[in-house]
């Protein structure tokens, strides 16, 4: 046998590495590739591996902090029961919606993510409206979403300082909004880090979040006594139902609980937006979309149901921090137990936020590229620094601080604007599968497969057609006011302020953004002769699709 360090063996060692990068290569070459046929010039570096992006996947969902941040929703509106049935009820609804995405990713595998493919799923003279529709309702979400879970992070964090140093501790809307907006500032730094310094910053995210749910679950119940556990009749079954809705019907109060799955597990397609940084985007970004969909429905459904055998007295929560996770957690580990465990579920959602504003700045990014924005491109620019959107980042930076800001007016208001997150990113999910399906035949309309699909059977269809219904059904859950009766101080103004989106949207394509924005549009130079309307056309030769990769 040669020694370690003989030629021979330095030799195969030096073989391996050749082959390991030779392959990398290869991959990204295809990558570019699939990206120059989809009509883009590749602008980033592939610098995500199948670990971080499963990682980036899982972070977005933020599992323990996630449900740290919404529920109080299910369980004081429709009880224990609501918990554990509507969260399985609702992630098994979900996993059709993230299959869904996850095969037109598959086949459009660009940073646009839904908002590129929906331009590619009708007719040539609905591209544009479409692809305007959609871009604007992603981005709304996207960004409220940020907001949203910031302003969760920091609320995270002022109820462990009232634990820490008792109830009579006053958290002021100041130094809420102080605290969200210095996060997101930060949030902001980081995310101008280098794409490989991303990639090795996202890999270890799904491991803290995964850990710090498992070892809640254990923790919680290896230090509550047997005979203080509810009863399997109290987490299933009827002995844990309330209406604390004030007037609504039962069934009504108990669909209610959908509010905390639903915003859990939302914002599938922040993987797609980050597809041009990842290796084999076309298999991981699916696989990362269809796998964390899996983990977070079953986790988290174990979590909700440790957390109600668990909880205590109903009428003690959600205690005078606010947050009845906190509370479940300091009754059960006492409070250094719980507030050192606590600082990883703020980790948590810290990574979630970081995530998300990763995503939200490539959406921006896509949308500017293509002209959606009246900015001439100015947002649509990659730093030759960090090969990262600069622009956009600090963009969706700022415009995210907006809604945080509204606490110091009113929670009410407030409340509103974070309400419509799902509202909004679901129904830009929805509309490129509807019209995946409507405009299947149509001689304009080729949907190629990607890796990731469903087929055109009875699975693809039930799948397609169940997330359509189950999200509009969905949407009226979250347009009711979840109090009654309805007056200021309980009107639901999610659905109206969506809808309101929509329509200046609209009014302003009419108006101005038809004669700027055309679709998502290829911004190759060698498709310069295409027709104005067209978008993202096919390259005519491989020649000139390697000469614009070189470039």
């Amino acid at each position: 046998m040669p020694a370690p360090n003989s030629p021979s063996m330095l030799k195969k060692d030096a073989s391996a590495e050749t082959r390991s990068i030779a392959s990398t290569s290869d991959n990204s070459a295809d990558d570019d590739n699939k990206l120059l046929e989809i009509g883009y010039v590749p602008s980033f570096k592939r610098e995500f591996s199948n670990v971080a992006t499963i990682s980036f996947a899982f972070s977005i969902m933020g599992l323990c902090s996630s449900i740290a941040t919404t529920f109080n929703t299910p369980l004081t509106l429709g009880g224990p029961t609501s918990v554990t049935w509507c969260w399985i009820l609702g992630a098994t609804m979900c996993f059709t919606l993230g299959s869904s995405i996850a095969e037109i990713v598959s086949a459009f595998p660009t940073c646009g993510g839904l908002y590129t493919a929906s331009a590619q799923l009708v007719p040539r003279n609905q591209r544009a409206i479409v692809g305007w529709v959609v871009g604007w309702l992603n981005i709304l979400g996207q960004i409220v979403g940020l907001s949203s879970t910031e302003f969760g992070l920091a609320n995270m964090i002022w109820a462990a300082v009232v634990v820490g140093r008792g109830d009579t501790y006053e958290v002021t809307a100041g130094k809420s909004v102080g605290l969200f907006a210095g996060l997101l500032v930060l949030h902001g730094i980081l995310n101008c880090l280098a794409t490989r310094q991303l990639a090795r910053l996202t890999s270890g995210f799904v491991f803290i979040n995964l850990g710090a749910t498992f070892i809640i679950i254990i923790v919680l119940l290896a230090t509550t006594p047997r005979s203080e556990m509810h009863s399997a009749s109290y987490v299933f079954g009827s002995d844990g139902f309330v209406n604390n809705t004030g007037g609504w019907n039962n069934g009504i109060a108990f669909l209610f609980g959908l509010l905390s799955v639903q915003w859990t597990m939302t914002d599938y397609d922040a993987t797609a937006h980050i597809s041009e940084e990842v290796r084999r985007a076309a298999y991981a970004a699916p696989s990362a979309i269809f796998i964390a969909v899996i983990g977070t429905g079953i986790f988290g459904w174990i979590l909700n149901i440790v957390l109600v055998l668990c909880s205590g007295p109903l009428e003690n929560l959600p205690g005078p921090s606010g947050s009845a996770f906190l509370e479940i957690m300091v009754l059960r580990m006492g409070k250094p137990g719980a507030l050192f465990i606590w600082a990883f579920v703020c980790l948590t959602a810290f990574f979630v936020c970081q995530t998300a504003l990763q995503a939200a700045s490539r959406t921006v990014y896509a949308f500017s590229r293509d002209k959606g924005l009246p900015d001439r491109g100015f947002f649509g620019h990659v730093s030759t620094w960090t090969r990262t959107p600069l622009r956009a980042i600090w963009l969706v930076t700022v415009v995210a601080i907006v809604p945080g800001l509204l606490d110091l007016a009113s929670d009410i208001a407030l409340n509103a604007i974070f309400a419509m997150t799902a509202m909004a990113l679901d129904l830009s999910y929805i509309i490129p599968i509807f019209c995946r399906r409507w405009y299947r035949n149509h001689p304009e309309v080729k949907f190629t497969p990607g890796p990731f699909y469903m087929g055109d059977g009875i699975i693809g269809w039930i799948a397609n057609v169940n997330c359509i219904l189950w999200t509009l059904f969905v949407c009226i859950i979250f347009a009711l006011p979840t109090e009654l009766p309805v007056n200021g101080n309980t009107m639901n103004y999610a659905a109206p302020i969506t809808g309101g989106v929509i329509l200046l949207s609209l009014v302003w394509y009419v108006l101005g953004g038809r004669k700027h924005y055309k679709g998502p549009q290829s911004n190759r130079t060698d498709l310069d002769t295409a027709a104005p309307d067209d978008v993202l056309v096919a390259p005519a030769d491989r020649e000139k699709a390697e000469m614009h990769q070189v470039v």
